[in-house]
């Protein structure tokens, strides 16, 4: 499936470190691939597509049960859900902040066990953090929240991210402590 972005294959793809040779850790695969500026922008476009109907599967079928950890290795859960094992990674990748005991992630390999234990919470929010409405919009959510929940949840979320720029007070405003004198004459005269 990477094979139309990534040249060569993520479990071939090696390099030099202190004079041998090392795999790369998978999630540094994954970055390579999914954030190459040299790869053509149609491609990268279509990659990402492919990616997020993926991980919106993956996601559906976590979502039907979601008080059931689900673990293996890498590898397993690649098959477990029928994805390559680089979406499995970005997966992962993307997940990890939700999850009630992270995964390591830097130093993941094939074999490496994970877990999904996600937080019901944490993953939804971190879903609206990331403008991924069709993942917050999937259906699968009804049952865990409803949609007075849901909303909280998302509003709670963008209040969190939302900037609010405090008012300035210019030296010949009316001056905030009430005294009716300008402010560079009252609260504001010695700063």
């Amino acid at each position: 499936m990477l094979a139309h972005i990534a040249p060569v294959r993520y479990n071939e793809k090696n390099r030099e470190a202190n004079g041998r040779e090392e795999k790369m850790a998978l999630l540094q695969q994954w970055r390579d691939t999914a954030y190459d500026q040299e790869t053509d922008r149609g491609r990268l476009k279509k990659f990402w597509a492919d990616y997020f109907e993926q991980e919106k599967s993956i996601y559906k079928q976590l979502l039907k049960d979601p008080d059931v950890v689900v673990t293996g290795t890498v590898k397993e859960l690649a098959e477990k859900y029928g994805v390559d094992i680089m979406i499995m990674t970005g997966f992962l990748d993307g997940i990890n902040d939700s999850l009630i005991t992270p995964n390591p992630i830097d130093e993941m390999e094939e074999d490496t066990p994970v877990s999904l234990g996600f937080d019901k919470t944490r993953l939804y929010k971190n879903m609206v953090a990331a403008d991924a409405e069709w993942l917050y919009d999937l259906e699968e959510w009804e049952p865990i929240f409803d949609q007075e929940t849901r909303k909280e949840l998302y509003k709670e979320q963008k209040r969190s991210t939302t900037i609010v720029k405090e008012t300035r007070i210019y030296p010949n405003d009316p001056c905030p402590c009430g005294s009716g004198k300008k402010y560079k004459k009252c609260c504001g005269r010695n700063k």
